[in-house]
Parts: C-alpha cells; structure tokens; sequence
C-alpha cells in the first residue's frame, strides 16, 4: 500500500498494514480473509450485500476496520455480532481467533443466506448464523456483544441487553463521536472505554466504545 492512497492489493499487504496497526494476523490468516472477501464480492454483484464494490476497498473498509478491534476482543468468550450482514465484524474476526465462538445474528435473509454459504465454504465450525430478531434470542448467553452498524448506541444496548451475561461487554464501533447519541445510553450501562482506532489509509475518524452494566 503506497502511503496515504488507501489501497491494499493483496492478502500479504493486508498482513503487513494490519501490523503497522498493531494486529499481527499471519499470511495464512490474511489468506483466509481474502478468501472471504472474494466470496462476498463475487455475490454481491448479484445481491447488493455491501456499498463496498471493490476487493481493494473492501480490505481497507472491511477486513482492517474489523481487524482493528481485535486486541478488544477475547478469543475465547462467545461474541453475538449484532446486525452482522454479511458477517462483519464476526466472520474476520473468527478467522483471525480460531477458537472465539461467534452467533452472526441479522433479520436480513439475503444477509443470512450469504453468511451461512461463506461460514460453510470457509469451514468455520466455531461460527453460527440466527436470521433472527435480538429480541427473540435465549438471554445470557454472551460474553461479548458488538455492533458495526445496527443502531444507535441506546438503542444497540437497550435492544440486546438481555443477551449478555452478568459480566458481559458491550462493544460498539462507531465513526465519530455524537455526544447526544451517549447522553440517550440507558443509565444501566456504564462506558468503561473509548478507544480510538487508527485505520491506515482510511480517511474518517473511528472509535470503539466499551460498555458494561453499571454496578
């Protein structure tokens, strides 16, 4: 990646530039990942799964702006990836944690059906797909929630709070920060952490905020 042009043109690239970010994923894993991004590109022109339309972009505004909430992630506490899609953040970051079990949760049946085809074909046993809504998901059964682009952070907490055990964590990814999106956060949640994250090559700001239940 040339500096400052945003653009990764292979697996071996991608590796490289996620550990000038501080992720350090193995070409094997980079490979995995790529693997999956030309299955997403290639059903996308068919189903409009993504606004993304290039494998270039798609390393940099998927697999990096994924990646890089890793060193957040536990690998081995169950992760829902609420309003998934098609299966980002869940789907890299389980290819980079071999033993993170991931519940890829959306009502999308577009959505569903090509996480479900990419979780078979990438044979990622430890990952599950539920076309469903979060209301309708069995309580406490995770340890990590997060959230790329489901709602807004109240509503992201409000909606899936019954999902999370007692010492559950909340991670909600965002761009930039509107204090009148925090100021609406259920006073049951607590934000333990704002974490900015720094995405070579990509030109917007974007944070990862913590949350857990207030004590």
């Amino acid at each position: 990646m040339a500096a400052g042009d945003g653009v990764i043109d292979s697996a071996a690239e991608l590796a490289v530039v996620a550990d000038r970010m501080g992720v350090a994923i193995d070409l094997a894993v980079a490979e995995r990942i790529e693997d999956y991004l030309a299955l997403l590109h290639k059903w996308n022109q068919t189903y409009n799964l993504t606004a993304v339309r290039n494998l270039p972009e798609m390393r940099l505004r998927h697999a990096l702006d994924a990646l890089a909430v890793l060193p957040w992630i536990e690998p081995d506490v169950p992760l829902a990836d609420v309003g998934s899609g098609p299966g980002i953040p869940g789907i890299i970051l389980a290819l980079a944690r071999p033993t993170l079990p991931v519940t890829l949760i959306d009502s999308n049946l577009k959505m569903t059906r090509f996480a479900q085809a990419a979780v078979q074909a990438l044979a990622l046993d430890q990952v599950t797909v539920q076309r469903a809504r979060v209301e309708a998901l069995p309580p406490g059964q995770y340890g990590q929630i997060i959230s790329r682009a489901f709602a807004a952070t109240g509503d992201f907490l409000r909606w899936t709070e019954a999902l999370g055990t007692p010492s559950a964590r909340w991670l909600a990814m965002k761009g930039r920060l509107d204090p009148a999106e925090q100021a609406a956060v259920p006073p049951v949640f607590a934000l333990q952490q704002v974490q900015p994250l720094a995405i070579p090559g990509l030109d917007a700001a974007r944070h990862l905020l913590i949350y857990q239940r207030a004590r």
